[in-house]
This record gives C-alpha cells, structure tokens and sequence, in this order.
C-alpha cells in the first residue's frame, strides 16, 4: 500500500488552522467596524458628537491624536472596552485605522496636495485608580496598567522605524513594507536571500541592509519613572520603571513632572552579555518589563499636594466647618508636633509653610514664589530635627535630607550617562522630586559652601537651570525649604554675636523666617519641660491612638493642607495693602532716624524681599480659613511672626552683615578694611592675622569689623588660612 492508499498518512489539520485565521481576521474587522462606530455615534446629551468634532478640530489643527476616555467606550459598548483592556496591543492598532477611515469622512473634501490621510495616534485617559510601581506583576503583562510616580529621567526624541525597506548587497533584490513591532522591540534581518537567478552563484549569509530613505519612522521618547514617595515603605529603595513615549507625546514631560501614566505593560530582550560562557544558557526567556504608554496626564502648577490624596463629600464639609471656626489658627498651631513643649511661635510659622502663600503670574511673563522658608538657627537638643521630621510627615508631598549627606546635585539634579545607549541624561534631585512640597535639610550647616550656592537660584526664582554636557535646561523646584542648622560654637555663645552664624547673607536673605533657638537655664521652665517628656514617654502608646482635644490627627491634618492648597489662592486686601505699606515705609524711615540719633541698635533697614516674605506669611493665614483675602488681622500676626523671627535674630546683633540688616556706617567701615587689605599684599605673600590686627587697630578700625572682613575673605576664597603656630592668612 502506498501513497493515497494508506489512511494514516494525510491526517493534516492545515484546513481547520485557515479557517481560524479567517474567523479572527473577521472577528478583528468587527471589532474594528465598532471602534468606527463608536467614534462617529457617540454622543453626550444635546446631541453633543463628542470625538467626531474632537477629531475634525484636531486634524484641521494639524494635531493628529485623538484623547479617548475609557469611560465613554465602556458606556457606549462594554465588550470593547474590556477587549481593550485586556488586549491592547491588538485593539489599539485597529482603534487608531478606525479613527484614520473616520478622520477621512470628517475632513473631506480636503485642499489639492492633501488628497492622503495622516496616521490618528489614540490617546487613552482613565478616571481608574493608578497601581503602584512595586505591584506590578507577570499577570499584567500585555495588559493595560495605570501608574503614579515622578519623572526622573528623559532620553532625547530619537527615531525608530515603522515600516523598513531591506536590500540585498549581493542581487539588489528589495523587500519592502516590513512591519517592525512597536515599542522597544526590534526587527531580526533575514540570514538569506531567496532570490534565484539563473547563472548566478547564491547570494552570502546576511546580505540585507536597511535603506533609509524608504522607511516609514515616528519619533520616540524613552523617560524613568520612580514611584511616588509617599507610597514608599520605610527603608525601602525607590523603584524605578522604563517608559516608551512614541508621536504625539514626546516632550511633553521634564524631569521633575508628577504623572499618571496609561499604558502597556511590556516586555524586552535583555542585552547580550559580552563574553558568551555557559552560564548565557541561564537568562534564555528572561525579559525586562518597561510600559508602552498610550495616554499620559501631567500635574500641572505643583499642584502634587492634591495627589494621592481622595477627600470625600463628608471631609469636604468638615473642612469648611473648621475654616469658619474663630480659632482655627491656634488649633492647626496646637496640632504641629504635640509631642514638642512650647516653641509656639515656630511652631505658627511652621504651621504657614505647611499652607503657603499664593504664587503669582506676573503681565510681563515672571512669576513671585508663594512658598515660604523658615530657618531653624541654634542650640542641640531643642527639637529642631523633631520639628523637620514632623513636616516631612505632615505634609502630603516631602523630601528629607541631611545636609552632610547631601551634594550640590543630589539637592538640584544631575547629569549622568544611560548605560544602554551610553547618552547624556538627566535626573533631578530632591528639589526637583518635591516639586509643590515641602524639602527639609537638616544639618544645613555642615553642607559644603559650593553645595549651599547651588540652591540659591531654587530658594528664589523656584528654578533650576542646567548646563552640562550639552544639555542646557530649566527645571521646576517650586517647593518650600526648612532648614536647621546649628551655630558655629556648637552652643549659642551671647558674646560672640553674628560669629556665631557660619552663612552668607545671601543664603539668609533667602528665609522668609529665621528663629534663634537657645536653650536657655530656668528653673520653672526646665521642670515643666521636664514633666511634658516624662508624660510623653509615660503616655506613648495612648497618644499614638487617640489626640487630646482641640488638637486635629496627622491623617486629618494632612488632608486640610492638600485640600486649602489645591482650592484656595488668597491675595492682599486693599486696605490691609495699605496698612503693610504704611508699616514698611514707616520702619524704613524709622532706621534713619536711629541712624541720626546713633543709635545702632534700631538702625536695620528692611528690604523689598522681607516685605514680599510678609506678603506670603498673610496669605497662608487667610488660607487656613479658607478665605479669598488677607484681611489687616493677617497683616498684624504676619508682622508679630516676622518680629520674633527675623527682626529679633538682627536686632540682637546675630544677623548684622546679612543683606539689608548693617547700617550704612559700618557697611563703609568694612568696605575700606576690605579694599586695604587687597592692596596691600602681593599675590601669595604670607602674613599673620596677629599683624593684620594690630596694624588696623592702630589706624582706629574696630576689632570686630577687622576679624569680620578676614572671615568673609576666607569664605569667598580670596583668602587662604593654614594653622601653623600663628594662623597664616595667605592671598589667592
């Protein structure tokens, strides 16, 4: 029996695997038919043909991309919008030809030349709450995901291929329209050409290459996504994942940019390890996971502190109840840090940076911060890390960092090089990822001179400017900034004065607010403070449940923040713009009048960014009531604050050569010691300080001014200092 005969041999199934090609086809062109469907049919009420007319204006614009929410399709047919979530990768290509067929009937006829139709990308929003970074698993591969974190890093747009064109080196033989999977995956070329010639020999092993001008390419971006750092468990690492941004949304997100991200969640090859051994048997079937994103929505205006955080209808009138009450200030103030006895002032003032002022858009295109930053100045052991580590709990967006262990670009951002495609890229820095929060730097004083100057520019303009390695850009930082530093003795030392502050006047002109915090001997005081921590310690476990009355909870309290932050933008009243003009122009003129009378003491002109800084502090008081204007009530406790904060640090001679807080007189004293000592050494030249001294103090100079201006020489590198057995002070 041969052939035909034997029953055994021609069992095929060949037949029945073409028929299931031909149903899916016809199974996919209805899927299709419906997206079409739906694109032309759906509608809110008046008859209101939503993405038709979307997709006409868009295309007219020239903006081919279309925004879809997932809501809609669901409503108009379930079965599609759960075939799109569950598939992507098949439905969204048919969904966006769909939209392309749909875009040719809207915008026909349309002018000579344009006869062809451009690609429509589809967008796709969700109103779905977004997964975290870290719970991502297998089982959402090829699926639709939604994920919260924060920008850290993006590539420059690069092109990839769509559709490739291949030649043969050998024949010339071409093959076109290649379809080149989307996202990160790539083509594998042919090994061999297949082209017969007669008389000619076969044409070699990998004879195609890629021609260029044939190739259909569309522009990608590849960014990194680190989770948000409220989601992350203490002690953990930030996780980061890779995303795949193609078309219609590249440049739209900086690092820095708090996002909510729609997309597939994919899969690529690991690159190959160089030397091949036996052990590459083991990562075969091991891939990376990175997400295709199909729609992408951007906090915009720092207005991170709503995100994350749900308030329901309930809340919402709880929260209007405690903004009418009278004493709602008091109360806020009560509930910062319970645990830390008195520091009620600071405790006000912490209290307003958690509120912030309201930042302006000015005509001509500037912007005036709102945020407010407080300096903590002063003793060990008076709670002033407790205070920065409260904050950091308190308030919904917070970045904690000390200052020794910080550098200038892990505070702003940095460059640094990916080690797959071996670009330049940018990563920001914690001012970056707190973008619409609060940073805390502890320790501010042992950071380095250079690394404190690099905040400068964040403090003020809420910027960061970057030129490096080719790459010249600004990023956001408008963020809050508190910081605690200690004196340079260790402990406040009263005789010393302003020695006791190792800081530019530029970095402290920059603090709305500066405390001097002593840790003063008084015996009523010390037993009172003595009870609070025995209660306190006594007390633990009942006060991490419950509050004491009139305090509000950490949770509750975080929740009013976001929500007076996110709904409220208070101004200043006119008359209480009056009132605060009368105030400045009154302490401004009271300063010359000190002056006249030589009295030194009161002769502290304040600037125009101390007025601003009062401008903020009323603000954020009207803000926790909720309320549209700063009234004169918010002027007068925004001065009292600025009194015992600032004024008070100047006044008791501890800030006297910051900016705008010396008087005219001494400021011409130190500036002829300064232009004396430059002229009269020679570059590199050694002298002692004990010489310098009693030279200038022959010449009737006062010793303190003498010391200062050696002190600021040193600071700003034009002077060196040795120890030997006298200091040796040389000129640069």
């Amino acid at each position: 029996m041969e052939g035909f005969d034997d029953p055994g041999i021609f069992f095929s199934d060949n037949f029945s695997q073409e028929d299931q090609q031909d149903q899916h086809q016809i199974n996919l062109q209805a899927v299709k038919k419906k997206f079409r469907e739906f694109l032309r049919q759906f509608h809110e009420g008046n008859f209101n043909y939503k993405y038709r007319d979307s997709l006409k204006h868009q295309y007219n614009l020239r903006q081919y991309y279309l925004e879809v929410a997932i809501e809609d399709i669901a409503s108009f047919d379930e079965a599609l919008a759960d075939k799109l979530k569950k598939s992507p990768t098949e439905h969204i290509p048919l969904f966006e030809e769909a939209a392309k067929e749909v875009a040719d009937e809207v915008t026909a006829p349309r002018p000579l030349g344009e006869e062809n139709v451009e690609d429509i990308q589809v967008l796709l929003t969700s109103s779905s709450h977004p997964v975290d970074v870290r719970n991502l698993q297998s089982e959402e591969v090829s699926r639709l995901v939604k994920v919260a974190g924060i920008v850290v890093a993006a590539s420059g747009v690069k092109a990839k291929a769509q559709t490739l064109m291949v030649q043969c080196r050998s024949c010339q033989a071409t093959i076109s329209n290649i379809q080149v999977k989307p996202g990160l995956e790539g083509y594998q070329l042919p090994r061999k050409c297949n082209t017969e010639q007669a008389g000619r020999p076969k044409c070699p092993l990998d004879p195609f290459f890629i021609v260029p001008d044939k190739c259909a390419c569309v522009d990608y971006q590849v960014l990194k996504l680190q989770e948000v750092p409220e989601n992350l468990p203490q002690g953990e690492m930030p996780r980061h994942l890779q995303l795949y941004i193609d078309r219609a949304l590249c440049d739209r997100v900086v690092p820095g940019n708090r996002v909510t991200v729609l997309g597939i969640y994919s899969i690529k090859k690991v690159g190959k390890p160089k030397q091949r051994n036996i052990r590459d048997k083991v990562t075969v079937g091991i891939r990376a996971p990175y997400l295709r994103v199909v729609g992408i929505q951007i906090d915009q205006e720092g207005h991170g502190y709503s995100s994350g955080v749900s308030i329901t209808s309930s809340e919402e009138e709880e929260f209007r109840r405690l903004a009418q009450s009278e004493n709602v200030y008091e109360r806020i103030a009560r509930s910062i840090a319970p645990s830390i006895y008195g520091s009620e002032d600071i405790k006000k003032s912490v209290a307003s940076l958690l509120f912030g002022g309201s930042r302006k858009r000015l005509p001509d295109g500037l912007t005036r911060r709102g945020d407010i930053n407080v300096l903590l100045l002063g003793d060990p052991g008076t709670a002033k890390s407790q205070l920065l580590k409260f904050v950091e709990r308190v308030a919904p967006i917070a970045v904690y960092t000390s200052g020794k262990g910080s550098s200038a670009a892990g505070l702003t951002a940095s460059v640094m090089r990916d080690p797959a495609t071996r670009n330049f890229v940018m990563e920001g820095g914690a001012m970056v990822l707190a973008d619409g929060g609060v940073v805390c730097i502890d320790e501010f004083d042992k950071m380095r001179e250079d690394d404190r100057v690099a905040i400068h520019e964040a403090m003020e303009q809420q910027t960061i400017s970057i030129a490096k390695a080719g790459i010249t850009t600004t990023l956001n930082s408008r963020c809050s900034v508190m910081a605690a530093a200690n004196s340079v003795f260790g402990r406040w030392d009263d005789t010393k004065g302003e020695e006791n502050i190792d800081f530019m006047p530029t970095i402290l002109s920059r603090f709305d607010m500066i405390f001097i915090v002593k840790d003063e001997h008084d015996e009523t005081r010390d037993t009172t403070l003595a009870k609070h921590v025995m209660n306190v310690h006594l007390n633990a476990l009942k006060t991490a449940e419950e509050t004491p009355e009139g305090e509000l909870s950490l949770k509750f309290l975080k929740k009013y923040i976001s929500y007076c932050r996110s709904r409220c933008g208070p101004r200043l009243s006119e008359s209480a713009g009056e009132k605060l003009k009368n105030r400045y122009v009154l302490m401004r003129g009271g300063t010359r009048e000190a002056e006249n009378q030589s009295d030194k003491r009161m002769a502290i002109p304040i600037t125009v960014r101390q007025l601003e800084a009062i401008v903020r502090i009323s603000e954020s008081l009207a803000k926790m009531r909720l309320e549209p204007f700063a009234t004169e009530r918010d002027v007068d406790e925004a001065l009292r604050l600025f009194q015992v904060s600032t004024l008070d640090a100047a006044m008791s001679g501890s800030l006297t050569g910051v900016e705008g807080f010396t008087t005219e007189e001494d400021q011409e004293v130190l500036s002829r010691i300064e232009k004396q000592l430059k002229r009269r050494f020679a570059i590199g030249s050694q002298v002692s300080e004990h010489a310098i001294v009693q030279d200038f103090l022959r010449q009737k100079y006062p010793e303190k001014a003498i010391y200062k201006v050696l002190h600021f020489m040193i600071r700003r590198g034009e002077v060196q200092h040795r120890l030997q057995r006298k200091m040796l002070y040389r000129i640069k």
